[in-house]
Formats: C-alpha cells, structure tokens, sequence
C-alpha cells in the first residue's frame, strides 16, 4: 500500500510536469527567455569550449576594436573581450540562483509557520519581516565587504537574507487564504498531523507564486552583483560582466565595445530571467492545471 502511494504521487508530479510545459511552451517569450538562460548555462559550465582565448591573456594589442580575430576587441590591457564575456556567467548566475535559493528556503519556510500557526507567532514573524525589509542590501553589502573582504560567499549570504522578507509575505498570504479551505478542514477532521498538512496540503499550493517571486529575484541578485563588481567591491580575482563595464566606463569616446558588450550580456540575462517568471506566473494563473488534484485515473504506476 505505501509502494502504491509513492507512485500515485510520482506519477502525479509527472502529470503536473507535463500539463506544466504544455502550458509554459505557449508563451513564446518566456521560452525564449528559457532558451536565453539554459545557453549562459552552458557558456557558464564550460567557458573553456566556447572562449577563443584565455580570460586572462594580455597577449594581445591594446584597446583594439571588433576585427575577425577579437569579434568583440580588446580591452585597456590586452585582453580579449569576448573570451572575458563567455567566462561572465560563471560568477553571475551563480550569485543570482544561490542568493535566490537561499530566499526561498527562508521565506517559504518562516512565511509557512507564520501563516499557518498564526496568533503569537504570526505578529512576533510579521514584525521580523518587517525589520528585516527596512535593511538597506546593498549598503549592507559594502559594509560586509569592508569588514570580511572581498569574498562572493559572504555577498550571497547577505543579498539571500535581505530578500527573502518578500517571499515570506507572499508565503504567508498564500497560506492564509489555503489553510481555510474545505480540503485543509477535511484533513484536520481526520486527524492528520500538522506536519503533514503543512508539508503534504499546504506547501505545494502555496509555493507557486513564492517561485514566481524567487525567479524574479534571480535577476536581482544579478544586479546587486554587477552593482558590486562596477564599484571594485567584488572579488578581484573572477571574471565579471560589472567589473568589465566598470572598466570600459573611462573609455566610452575611445572603445565603446568594452562596456557595451557585457552590459548587452547581462541585461539580457536578466530580461531573460523576468521572461521567465512571468511565463511562470501565467501558467499558474491560468487553468489551475497545475494546482488541481490530479484524478486517479490520470495516475499511471
């Protein structure tokens, strides 16, 4: 019997996956933008396969414009710009998809004891919120730089611990108006154990729109990171999109090439990431494909 639920629900996640992509590949903008990230994806797991030349080389002319053997130029000292360009992701999506993973382990997770328990518990959570949403990240961000260093780790901390205040609110909002709900009350009838109500009922309705909002806010962890990286407090040692526009903003008149490139790379990753979550949003506000219990007839072992 319990072999036989394991696969009821792995067989409903595959229903709900399915009826997903059904829905997520009619908007051409968001599978475009899909398309956008999983190819920085690739250029960010092998930088190597697809850079013409080192990131670090100054083996080149100085400041030499786009030609056939640096499609993109060279910088100030000699580098090849678009071999810096393909190693950008590298640091980019990493601080954006952990700083954004962090939030939403946070937030779903204060928001679900906030909004369920309620009470007590919920004003003295709410509070915190909304303590935590008066922080200012990035002047938070300079001062851990000036105090640890340099150090991506300890950005990424601080960027995911300012943002989630915004994916608790939504989880907690999402949780009152469920935990009211006939299906919640029938399972509280029976005697379920909160535990499973939170974790089996209540999560996987209420997460949706907190993975909206997490997928928006990869783009903006994106963002506090060029923002970083353009002012010199990131870590010097790791091609990035920010230090290179940095770089190229005292040669604007002369070499126009060195910022415009990695400044077109990362809006367009962001752009590429906020297509996304709005894909996202729309499949879970359109049919309810997604959220609706699965019948048991649709349910293959």
């Amino acid at each position: 019997m319990q072999r036989k639920g394991r696969y009821e629900r792995l067989g409903e996640l595959r229903y709900r996956a399915a009826a997903f992509w059904r829905e997520y590949r009619t908007d051409r903008a968001a599978v475009l933008g899909l398309a956008v990230v999983l190819a920085f994806a690739v250029l960010a797991l092998v930088p190597w396969a697809f850079a013409p030349y080192s990131p670090d080389s100054i083996a080149f002319a100085q400041l030499t414009p786009p030609s056939g053997s640096h499609l993109f130029g060279t910088d100030d000292i000699g580098r090849d710009v678009l071999s810096r360009v393909i190693w950008g992701p590298r640091v980019s999506l990493s601080f954006g998809i952990l700083a954004a993973a962090l939030s939403l382990l946070l937030g779903a997770s204060l928001g679900l004891v906030s909004g369920y328990y309620g009470g007590w518990v919920d004003q003295i959570l709410s509070r915190f919120f909304e303590i935590v949403l008066m922080i200012p990240a990035f002047f938070l961000l300079v001062m851990v730089v000036a105090i640890f260093g340099n150090s991506v780790t300890f950005e990424i901390l601080v960027v995911g611990i300012t943002i989630w205040p915004a994916n608790a609110r939504i989880m907690r909002a999402s949780v009152l108006s469920l935990k009211e709900r006939p299906f919640i009350r029938a399972a509280v009838t029976t005697g379920a154990s909160r535990g499973r109500i939170l974790l089996r009922h209540i999560l996987p309705n209420a997460i949706q729109p907190v993975i909206v909002n997490s997928n928006l806010q990869i783009g903006q962890a994106i963002l506090f990171e060029a923002g970083m990286s353009f002012l010199g407090l990131s870590d010097p040692n790791v091609v990035s999109w920010g230090q290179m526009v940095n770089a190229g903003a005292f040669h604007l008149g002369d070499a126009w090439w060195l910022a415009f490139f990695p400044g077109v790379a990362l809006a367009l990753l962001i752009l590429s990431f906020n297509l996304i979550g709005d894909g996202i949003g729309k499949v879970y506000g359109s049919t309810g494909l997604i959220a609706r219990k699965v019948d048991a007839s649709k349910v293959t072992a």
